[in-house]
């Protein structure tokens, strides 16, 4: 559920035509990156304009991703963008609104019962165990080799246990579909 105001309404953001973004709710103007950050924190908003009063929250939803698309932080194939612009005008432009929701819902609920899958069943699993021990070991010997340098560089070991979970269940998922 997205977080919103007191009164359970939408953050109201207002874009004047000097291309400034005010968020209405803490008094300050904001940029891109930080309603980007709103999206990410699950944080409800309507972006309207300022003059005159029209809802403009997909105009610039649109804009944050091709601002991230444009930085390196390229998520959309070519391919997908190609198929996309195809719909337009298309007879299949009025079912993608509500295909690509379905989809990303679907998405969502498939990423969150694989992480409870693995947050649950990873605590018995030896090669776990076996790989946080190694981490450990690593961790140790780069002590004792450079004093000083966990405390500089150390690696998160948590964001390592994480992406070790992250291949141990892309290598679970290949042997599932390999056993079908």
């Amino acid at each position: 559920m997205a977080k919103r105001t007191p009164e359970g309404e939408p953050i109201t953001i207002k874009k004047y035509a000097n291309r400034r973004l005010y968020n209405t709710d803490t008094s300050s103007y904001i940029t891109l990156d930080d309603l980007a950050g709103m999206v990410r924190e699950n944080v409800d908003f309507k972006v309207l304009d300022a003059k005159t009063g029209d809802d403009i929250t997909h105009t610039i939803l649109t804009q944050i991703i091709v601002e991230e698309e444009s930085h390196g932080g390229q998520m959309l194939p070519v391919s997908f963008l190609r198929d996309l612009i195809s719909m337009y005008g298309n007879s299949m432009q009025a079912m993608m609104p509500s295909y690509l929701e379905a989809s990303m819902a679907n998405f969502r609920k498939n990423r969150e019962q694989l992480h409870e899958a693995f947050k649950s069943g990873l605590g018995a699993n030896p090669i776990a165990k076996i790989a946080e021990t190694n981490i450990r070991m690593v961790q140790a010997a780069t002590e004792a080799l450079i004093p000083g340098a966990r405390k500089s560089a150390k690696p998160d070991a948590n964001s390592e246990l994480a992406q070790m979970r992250e291949q141990m269940a892309a290598m679970q998922k290949k042997l599932d579909e390999l056993s079908k």
